[in-house]
């Protein structure tokens, strides 16, 4: 804020504005300020001329052929008390004859106007009426000490108005560009609004002059009546998308059952010795089969939360459900091992198929990402109000670069640790994290008390279980 580019604007025209005036008003002040001064000035010294041709009006010049006499009527002590000024007489030779009382030091009687110390001196010549010839002088001085003063306080009156005005012009600088710019901040206040509301649909004050700020705000509302166009035409697009994919899976599936169904009847039908080359042939097409059927429950399930269409709720035990996916994993865990702590029943309002392929695919997250050798341990337990689901391990972990994308769809992460044949889908996790969404919940993932990843779901108790479970805690 100390840079003025910094500044908003309505400062930096506020002191533009408050520049110029100053700027202008400091020559104005120079030039009228010294035009007063040397006025001020001019009439002191016209005083001072003034006052020593009325004094030399009043002295009286007896002339002789022998000498010079200088005679005067006036009082010089009266004559300059009310000025206090001084004033001295001399003959043509330079002799002072007359000086008024306690006269200042005003210099050798020269003729003209002088500057003596702080006094300011005129010396006017006397002639003899009679010869014409110089007769004597005489001097007249005043001390130009508040004259001084007069143009200092003039200085500083001026210097005082230049500041006020200057004030007054930041101050009338920052009303006028507040009030010039509150179209723009109402602008910018309803740009904020659709930024953190992510709503293009509002609409762009529209200013009631037809200046450059009005067309800003048409300009604006075009690009959003644009970009609410555009969005409209995305949603649209994503949910025929999403009605395709769940429409395709669904059908899909009845076809695939069939295929499974007569590949499972055609591999019991091939028992003799000579038909182990189409045994194996059956073998690939079951497996084939059967990944190209969990895909497709992977997608009709996404589809479905995309969709805001959960499967049917039923009061079940989590932990329940959480010990038969361990139970279907443990056989494809290898020489790994796996500990299950699952001793308290969890009653959550859940799908239960939902729930279980959510626990299986944690599970077999764990073991796909583990080497040879490692434990994986799956824990269940009340937390508050929520039933939480753990599965940590002991392999090399999630990088913290991936973990904030480690549930979006199509993420996979391979790395030195995976065991398992061919790459995933990449949509394991996604249906972790969705499950845990349709069922008012949520999913992270950490590091585990083994030293690896932990993926943690909470998902909400229900209601009579939350109380036995406060009760629990307060026990």
């Amino acid at each position: 804020m100390l840079r003025p580019g910094n500044w908003p604007v309505r400062w930096r025209l506020a002191a533009v504005s408050a520049g110029l005036t100053l700027a202008i008003l400091v020559l104005f002040g120079a030039i009228v300020g010294n035009l007063a001064a040397q006025r001020i000035r001019n009439d002191f010294d016209r005083e001072v001329q003034g006052a020593v041709t009325s004094l030399a009006s009043q002295v009286q010049i007896v002339d002789t052929i022998t000498n010079t006499l200088i005679t005067r009527e006036p009082d010089l002590a009266d004559f300059v008390s009310p000025n206090e000024a001084s004033a001295r007489i001399y003959d043509s030779r330079g002799q002072e004859l007359d000086a008024s009382p306690d006269a200042a030091e005003l210099g050798p009687p020269v003729p003209g106007v002088h500057q003596v110390g702080s006094m300011r001196v005129v010396t006017l010549v006397l002639r003899s009426r009679q010869s014409g010839r110089i007769a004597g002088f005489v001097q007249y001085g005043r001390d130009q000490h508040h004259v001084d003063s007069t143009v200092d306080r003039l200085w500083l009156l001026i210097a005082a108005g230049i500041l006020g005005a200057t004030l007054l012009a930041s101050f009338a600088g920052v009303a006028i560009a507040r009030r010039a710019m509150r179209p723009i901040s109402s602008l910018t206040a309803t740009a904020r609004t659709i930024a953190n509301t992510g709503d293009p649909s509002s609409h762009m004050p529209q200013p009631s002059v037809d200046d450059e700020v009005g067309e800003l705000a048409r300009t604006l509302e075009e690009m959003l009546r644009s970009l609410d166009a555009a969005r409209d035409e995305r949603e649209a697009a994503l949910k025929r998308q999403r009605e395709f994919v769940a429409d395709a899976s669904h059908e899909l599936r009845t076809p695939l059952t069939s295929i499974l169904a007569n590949l499972e009847l055609l591999q019991a039908a091939l028992g003799g010795p000579d038909q182990d080359e189409e045994r194996e042939m059956i073998d690939s097409a079951l497996r084939s089969s059967g990944r190209m059927s969990r895909l497709v429950g992977d997608l009709l399930l996404l589809a479905r939360a995309d969709a805001g269409r959960p499967g049917a709720r039923v009061r079940c035990n989590l932990a329940e459900i959480a010990g038969n996916a361990a139970a279907e994993v443990a056989p494809t865990v290898g020489d790994r091992r796996l500990l299950v702590d699952n001793e308290r029943a969890l009653s959550v309002d859940g799908n239960p198929d939902e729930l279980h392929r959510m626990v299986l695919n944690l599970l077999d997250n764990a073991a796909r990402h583990t080497p040879a050798g490692s434990t994986i341990e799956l824990r269940l337990r009340a937390d508050g109000d929520d039933a939480v689901v753990e599965v940590g391990d002991d392999g090399p972990g999630v990088p913290t670069a991936m973990r904030e994308q480690i549930f979006e769809r199509f993420v996979c992460g391979d790395g030195p640790a995976d065991t398992a044949v061919g790459g995933g889908s990449g949509l394991g996790l996604a249906i972790v994290n969705a499950v845990a969404t349709m069922h008012g919940g949520r999913a992270e993932v950490g590091e585990s008390e083994l030293g690896g990843a932990l993926f943690r779901v909470r998902v909400p108790l229900r209601k009579s279980e939350r109380a036995i479970s406060g009760a629990l805690e307060h026990l």
